[in-house]
């Protein structure tokens, strides 16, 4: 396999999607040498079929406000690959929802769900639609519409959306009701579903739980715990709550949060009521992290910024892609972060995993570090299944589980001679595996 080759070709056929090839792009340098190892997967075009998607929708959604005005927004899903189960991924409402953002984050997620060992593809669709703001009947009105459309080609054994950014459980809630009028049957096609109509316990803070519960796991490499260690997260959503509560719980300190208007530095350590307040700050229609600094006494408020120069043991970037730049991996570095595990989907720029590497830090990327997630949603799906809902106990000892084993599979792929281990290319490879030997047990399809 020549990566340069194969990346220059995917460019020329898709341009401008630059998320896209920085994902993929990751992948193959990561693999290229078991990938070589193997002439069974270059004979059969493993690599060539598994960067194109199986196919992609791209639809409109005509909706209309409270006004009467009718908007028309675009729709997407990508069903990127099946090879061990069905096409899993969920849905992003967000004014940069584009082609690229969608490829990046469905290629991402076939690795993601087969590092989790559950039978789920790869898949992520969404809209351009902007939630924020909107009422809840404009909201309805725009799912039900989106649902016209995507309700044929999805299905509880085909393809099994869920949440994502600006996707909750009151879109969740409106998407289920239109898919089960138009399909009549009531199935687990979408998971992030109610509580009271088949959802799972703890799926809100799964994502955060499972990110903490991984970053446990990589700092005993190094025969240390989270008990004392200081935390800089960045966002303030589900993922960013889940992993402060988790976070708190286990007895270390998470002194951050951010939004698009800067972070918050809360040198107390965010817990108890303020925990609690992170939910009530996501439930507004404004975007940003700053009434937290008015909420609470000895808050400072940083515009403009990312929390990367606050001085921390650890690093939680919550938000979204390419958050986190050479520059702040530096800043990280000099204020003594031993570790940085992505709960976003690839948080770090390139160029700053390359300097978290060199450097030897404890790095875990989001395709392993956030799958606690959707192998949630896998347990939602086996619990629709079988028609039964487990106590939270048993939902997050089996999350617990499956981060313990995603971390070993990561130790077991990535750990280099000298003993560092590259949580990077050990998720990247365990991950591929399993996807290529399905697709050449299944022949050429």
């Amino acid at each position: 396999m020549n990566v340069d080759l194969i990346m220059n070709d995917l460019v020329k056929k898709h341009p401008g999607e630059v998320e896209y090839h920085q994902a993929v792009r990751e992948v193959l340098e990561s693999i290229e040498d078991v990938y070589n190892a193997n002439p069974q997967f270059e004979s059969a075009a493993i690599i060539e079929r598994i960067i194109e998607p199986d196919r992609i929708y791209t639809f409109k959604v005509p909706w209309e406000d409270d006004q009467g005005k009718v908007h028309v927004n675009l729709g997407y899903r990508i069903q990127f690959n099946n090879a061990i189960g069905p096409y899993k991924g969920g849905l992003r409402f967000h004014p940069s929802v584009n082609l690229s953002i969608l490829k990046f984050l469905g290629f991402e997620q076939i690795f993601k769900n087969s590092l989790t060992t559950l039978a789920m593809g790869g898949a992520k669709g969404g809209s351009d639609f902007n939630p924020k703001g909107k009422s809840n009947s404009e909201i309805m009105r725009f799912c039900q519409s989106f649902m016209l459309e995507l309700w044929r080609v999805i299905g509880p054994s085909t393809d099994v959306p869920a949440g994502d950014i600006g996707v909750g459980a009151r879109e969740i809630g409106f998407l289920f009701g239109m898919y089960k009028k138009l399909a009549r049957e009531n199935t687990g096609v979408l998971t992030g579903k109610g509580i009271n109509w088949g959802g799972s316990l703890i799926r809100p803070e799964a994502t955060g739980f499972g990110v903490v519960y991984f970053t446990q796991e990589m700092l005993a490499t190094k025969g240390e715990t989270l008990k004392g260690k200081t935390i800089a997260v960045s966002g303030f959503g589900n993922v960013a709550w889940g992993g402060v509560k988790k976070a708190t719980e286990l007895g270390a300190k998470v002194v951050t949060l951010s939004g698009p208007d800067g972070y918050i530095y809360d040198k107390q350590g965010i817990s108890g009521p303020k925990i609690d307040y992170m939910l009530e700050l996501r439930a507004t229609n404004e975007d940003i992290v700053k009434p937290y600094a008015y909420e609470f006494e000895g808050i400072e408020f940083i515009q403009g910024k990312h929390p990367w120069e606050v001085k921390c043991d650890i690093a939680l970037p919550c938000a979204t892609q390419n958050e986190l730049n050479a520059d702040d991996a530096k800043k990280l570095i000099e204020n003594g972060c031993m570790c940085v595990c992505e709960a976003a989907n690839m948080p770090c720029t390139p160029d700053a995993i390359e300097i978290l590497l060199e450097h030897k830090i404890l790095f875990a990327p989001g395709k392993a570090a956030n799958a606690g997630g959707v192998a949630t949603s896998g347990l939602e799906m086996s619990q629709n299944s079988m028609k039964l809902n487990w106590p939270k106990e048993e939902v997050d000892h089996r999350l617990h589980e499956i981060m313990k084993n995603i971390h070993s599979a990561c130790v077991l792929n990535g750990k280099d001679k000298n003993g560092y281990i590259n949580y990077m290319k050990g998720a990247n490879i365990a991950g591929f595996m399993k996807v290529a030997n399905a697709m050449l047990d299944q022949g050429l399809i």
